[in-house]
């Protein structure tokens, strides 16, 4: 049983050039770290996202130079990471149950 998981394409075609996996090549660092280690990355930069979102938020909040466009979509941006990240873990899970229910 393979389970593939959309973890290349649209991430890495990002308009702004910023995506949750490098495009430096999924393969090459899948070959050296691991499954682990892209998913690791992945939370990592999720988690800069949010924190980067945040820090817009707190500026633009006490009055600083802020463009509220550009705040909202850094916003948009880390909801729809973490929305990712969610359902490749819900991906994950769900293997995980089903192999655990086969007899062997």
């Amino acid at each position: 049983m393979s389970i593939a998981l959309p973890i290349g394409g649209p991430l890495t075609a990002t308009p702004s050039g910023s995506a949750l996996l490098p495009s430096s090549g999924l393969a090459a660092e899948s070959a050296s770290g691991g499954f682990g280690d892209v998913l690791k990355n992945a939370v990592s930069q999720v988690s800069n996202l949010e924190g980067s979102a945040q820090q817009q938020v707190t500026t633009l909040l006490q009055g600083g130079n802020a463009d509220m466009s550009k705040v909202m979509i850094s916003v948009e941006k880390a909801d729809v990471a973490f929305q990712l990240m969610m359902q490749v873990r819900n991906k994950v899970v769900s293997a995980y149950q089903d192999i655990e229910k086969m007899q062997f």
